[in-house]
């Protein structure tokens, strides 16, 4: 996610001479440090913004012409945009070192700060919101640059049913630093300094490294990093048991206050998306298990010559596949050339994430784990942050990342209230990326071997994307349902993980003793409840979006470049229309599972 030069306070550091210098953020275009003055200058300007607005509009939005609405939205949007400017810096800097607990404090300052501050303004959603609709309606048709948030107030008034009283609004957003806010840095902290000692391995590797064990060429190491997963997880087990029991109790009362009529349908709603939508996706990909993930996983055991595969198998190197490291310089030209053979405008905006600065990429003690891209605040610029081992994958996040990267560039002229994407929108650019370099280096392919391991890699990607990330989302969903009949212990949660693994991973597998705790380290159950549904949303649409562009659709770089500058400011539906594309069509999903499918086909082929 960012940079050019290193930070004041961190080490540069570098990825070893197999990969290459890997670069790190620069956060000066947020601030130059925690205690620059512009800070302070920024801190103090968003408490007497929020009391002045407070003042200015409290009780009186109703009152307002289409142009005082206009300026009261506007200056709600500058609001925000300085506390997701303050927000940003802070965060990105504590992910750089989550166990520093002077970044740790920084961060928790700042977020005070901006509670503080913004609970005055909390009134105006709940105040607008009761306004009556004919009323907004003739206050847009009076203001065209009013007009223009249409889309934010569209998904603003879709709370309504939802929203409770002024007083108990302004209590609950006083109080979320500690809440669901405090379990998340609990839940990040704890992660972060989790060590493993995996037999082999010189010393303790944090989570990040031996997670990457289970790709390992190696199976011995493989089920080495694996065995140590399950043991520190077991370990820790009640603890994180307590995490997720705290928060899905805490959105049970949160969603039984704001007679939310399913534990998922506040995501629904943040999405912008139908409940029947996600529900049409959802079976598409559990009715598609057999063809999908039960049949290849099956193949891949055959080619690895077991009569089943472990846990330790599932993302492990075909047997055909010669490891590599793929150095830093390597991984930027690849992607760098798909991007750009799709449209030369595609490396012109990826290009300064690596040569400002916008990226963070190599794997640092107390980092957080994972990958992301961040879009901070639209008069800025996004920062993406890796944890690069150099593995082929590794390769494929950072085209995925790119991809947000490149959205979120795009929709920054939108305007901060508008430049948000949907989740169910958010990973199309990303995935469209990865499909990019996929597509281009299968046509580099040199021989039939080649072509089976990145179609085999390609497939169990998109398996990961999809039908993983579906099984994802009904554990969660049998988690909340179970949580709001009592409490549960780590052996229920741990029984309805194992529940959904059998149903998506099929036969072809033996799960060892100890996975059944593996739910304990994914983030999204923690930080964003049900939204992993939006990566198999985004692969689909992609797949079905790629066939589009594979069919030789005129004009298809300039429709797509449209989408993604539409930012949140459209509906899917609008967005997909001009490429004949509804993702209300049962039809749809299917069209994207079918690509997948016939990558299977053709696996299955080169068998015979």
């Amino acid at each position: 996610m960012l940079l050019p030069r290193p930070l004041c306070d961190a080490n540069a550091r570098s990825g070893g001479e197999s990969l290459g210098n890997l670069p790190e953020w620069d956060l000066s275009d947020l601030y130059t440090a925690p205690d620059a003055p512009e800070v302070a200058r920024d801190l103090d300007w968003l408490d007497e913004a929020c009391a002045r607005f407070a003042a200015d509009y409290e009780g009186r939005l109703a009152t307002l012409d289409a142009a005082g609405m206009r300026g009261c939205v506007e200056r709600y949007e500058r609001i925000d945009m300085v506390a997701g400017r303050l927000g940003s810096y802070a965060g990105l800097r504590h992910y750089q070192d989550t166990l520093d607990s002077g970044r740790a404090k920084f961060l928790a300052d700042v977020q005070d700060r901006i509670t503080v501050a913004t609970t005055a303004i909390v009134f105006f959603a709940l105040e607008f919101n009761r306004i009556e609709d004919d009323h907004l309606g003739a206050l847009m048709a009076a203001d065209a640059g009013l007009a223009r948030y249409a889309p934010v107030f569209a998904r603003m008034r879709a709370m309504r049913p939802h929203q409770l009283s002024d007083e108990l609004e302004k209590f609950l957003h006083d109080q979320s630093t500690v809440g669901a806010a405090a379990w998340n840095r609990l839940f990040d902290e704890t992660m972060a300094g989790l060590e493993f000692d995996v037999a082999g391995a010189e010393g303790p590797l944090n989570l990040e490294s031996t997670l990457n064990l289970l790709t390992d060429a190696d199976r011995s190491r493989r089920e080495a990093g694996a065995r140590a997963l399950t043991e520190v997880f077991g370990r820790n087990v009640k603890l994180f048991a307590r995490v997720h029991n705290t928060l899905a109790k805490d959105k049970e009362i949160a969603d039984r206050w704001r007679k939310m009529p399913t534990p998922q349908h506040a995501r629904h709603l943040a999405n912008h998306v139908e409940p029947e939508v996600v529900q049409a996706l959802r079976d598409a990909v559990v009715a598609a298990y057999p063809r999908l993930s039960h049949r290849y996983y099956r193949l891949k055991a055959r080619w690895m010559g077991l009569p089943k595969l472990q846990v330790w198998d599932r993302n492990a190197p075909l047997p055909i596949e010669t490891p590599r490291l793929v150095g830093w310089e390597e991984a930027r030209a690849t992607v760098s050339e798909a991007y750009c053979a799709f449209d030369p405008r595609m490396a012109d905006l990826i290009e300064p994430f690596f040569t400002r600065g916008w990226i963070d990429a190599g794997v640092k003690p107390g980092k957080a784990p994972g990958a992301f891209a961040h879009p901070t605040v639209t008069d800025a610029h996004p920062y993406i942050m890796l944890n690069y081992l150099g593995k082929p994958r590794d390769v494929m996040t950072l085209a995925h990342e790119l991809g947000h990267g490149v959205h979120q560039r795009l929709a920054a002229g939108q305007g901060e209230l508008l430049s948000a994407t949907p989740l169910t929108l958010a990973e199309t650019a990303s995935v469209f990326g990865e499909m990019l370099t996929f597509q281009r280096m299968l046509a580099g392919a040199r021989d039939a071997t080649e072509r089976k391991v990145l179609l085999a890699g390609k497939v169990e990607d998109m398996i990961n994307t999809v039908v993983r990330q579906i099984a994802f989302y009904d554990f969660e969903s049998r988690l909340h349902a179970a949580r709001r009949t009592g409490e549960l212990t780590p052996e229920d949660i741990n029984a309805l993980w194992m529940s959904v693994q059998g149903e998506s991973l099929g036969d072809a597998f033996e799960f060892m003793p100890g996975y059944e705790t593996f739910w304990s380290y994914i983030p999204h159950f923690v930080h964003s409840p049900f939204y992993v549904y939006a990566y198999a949303f985004g692969d689909g649409l992609v797949n079905a979006l790629y066939a589009v562009h594979a069919e030789g659709r005129a004009g298809f770089q300039d429709l797509y470049f449209e989408m993604l500058k539409a930012g949140g400011s459209k509906h899917h539906r609008e967005l997909l229309a001009p490429f004949g594309l509804d993702a209300s069509d049962p039809a749809f999903w299917g069209r994207g599972l079918a690509m997948i499918a016939g990558m299977i086909d053709e696996l299955e082929a080169m068998e015979g």
